[in-house]
């Protein structure tokens, strides 16, 4: 008899619950070298980002993540710093000391980092993908002395193209000409096992 019960409440459980594992987001993941792609649905609706996570010492210190919020919106590159810098200053992405790189203003600050983050046009996205040598992250501490973080753009490309070809933005413009520099390698493209 207590059997019986137990099997029934687990029954109820599970059918109770079954409604809301299928409301759950899905997440995959899939990494491309130093960058990762992390795609999630949400009934109907897929939102892809990549990432690039870098620690000092076993210690989280930056991470730079590139996406779309919705698909009419424009891609936008948001990076996280720990929470004890010169806010004024904000952050700067430099890709070689020739270029003045993709510099963003902090927005807010929570729990243990900082959040800078800006829209990232055209041009920035095509210099992005073309990177084979590494830049850096540029930002001051709350004491204002200069920080500054490696940054890797191995596998950036692969990463782009991946999330570009998961999540299209809706019908715009730039869409349109960014495609033209993103298709040739979009071909190439085959799922990992971990699957994107």
């Amino acid at each position: 008899m207590r059997r019986k019960i137990v099997l029934t409440a687990v029954a109820v459980l599970l059918g109770a619950g079954g409604s809301s594992l299928a409301q759950m987001p899905r997440l995959t993941t899939a990494t491309y070298d130093d960058w990762t792609v992390r795609c999630e649905m949400h009934d109907t609706v897929k939102t892809c980002e990549m990432e690039q996570s870098s620690q000092i010492q076993g210690q989280p210190i930056s991470q730079i993540a590139l996406g779309r919020p919705s698909k009419s919106a424009p891609l936008r590159i948001v990076f996280q710093v720990p929470i004890n810098v010169w806010l004024p200053a904000g952050v700067t992405l430099v890709m070689d000391d020739k270029e003045p790189g993709v510099s963003a203003s902090f927005k807010r600050c929570i729990g243990n980092g900082c959040f800078a983050d800006t829209d990232l046009n055209d041009d920035a996205i095509k210099k992005l993908r073309t990177r084979t040598e590494n830049g850096k992250l540029l930002f001051k501490d709350a004491a204002q002395r200069d920080v500054t973080v490696p940054v890797s753009f191995k596998g950036f490309a692969d990463a782009f193209d991946v999330m570009a070809k998961e999540c299209p933005p809706s019908g715009t413009s730039e869409w349109v000409q960014l495609l033209a520099v993103v298709a040739p390698h979009l071909g190439a493209f085959s799922p990992t096992p971990d699957g994107v």
